[in-house]
């Protein structure tokens, strides 16, 4: 695991973005396309809009880019709450992606038929090798935080924090009143790489736990998040990393 720390969001906003456009340039050089993992939540807001303006929009080949979320809440795409609808106007309306390579979970049907659906999407794009073996999944995952320890729709306490065979999900979270589509830990730590993104002094406390604590899963659900054979970055900011 690799710990970055940056004085300020606006810092810590600039060198994201352009850590991802050197990781991309990376991939590409190696193979025909790479796999992206979107977070929600507005963390990852200001750094979107970095990538979709000059000069760094120009440093991507967006047409060798695909795009995936790491969740999505049941609310209309319409809705300011939808993760899907945030990406587009920060980002993916700004730039050449292929709408064929843009896969949005869907909130238009039912959120364990959506999540049926996109569990089909992935193992298209990354089946099982011969004889069975483990694939790797998404080139990289942008994950964030929350004050409690959750990541993706992983909350504390909830069931899909555990689940080991399936890669989508949909659940209830009474706390929100709402239901969630989720990457679960299983593919996630597939990849070859995963980077979280957290900011805030009200992450402190949540990433001191998750970074030095003991390992409290059903406490601080991001502890499951632990790439098999990729990469894990940390990205913060000081009042974030306060507590460490």
């Amino acid at each position: 695991m690799e710990l970055h720390v940056y004085k300020n969001q606006d810092e810590f906003s600039h060198a994201v973005a352009d850590w991802i456009i050197e990781f991309i340039q990376k991939t590409l050089s190696k193979q025909d396309r790479c796999c992206i993992a979107l977070s929600g939540g507005n963390t990852p807001r200001a750094l979107y809009e970095l990538l979709a303006a000059s000069p760094r929009k120009e440093k991507i080949r967006w047409e060798l880019i695909h795009v995936f979320w790491g969740d999505e809440r049941d609310v209309p795409f319409e809705d300011e709450r939808n993760n899907a609808k945030m990406a587009f106007e920060t980002l993916l309306n700004h730039v050449p992606v292929p709408a064929s390579q843009i896969h949005v979970m869907r909130t238009d049907i039912a959120p364990e038929q959506s999540a049926a659906e996109y569990e089909k999407i992935l193992y298209r794009y990354f089946p099982a090798g011969p004889e069975g073996k483990v694939p790797r999944s998404f080139d990289l995952v942008l994950l964030g935080m929350g004050e409690d320890g959750h990541t993706l729709s992983l909350f504390p306490g909830m069931p899909i924090v555990h689940e080991e065979k399936k890669w989508a999900d949909a659940f209830f979270l009474p706390a929100q009143n709402m239901y969630r589509i989720t990457l679960t830990k299983t593919v996630v730590n597939l990849s070859s790489c995963v980077a979280f993104l957290t900011t805030g002094s009200n992450k402190a406390h949540a990433l001191q736990q998750v970074l030095k604590g003991s390992y409290q899963p059903d406490l601080y659900p991001s502890q499951v998040i632990r790439p098999l054979s990729g990469e894990l970055h940390w990205f913060v900011d000081k009042a974030a990393a306060s507590a460490l």
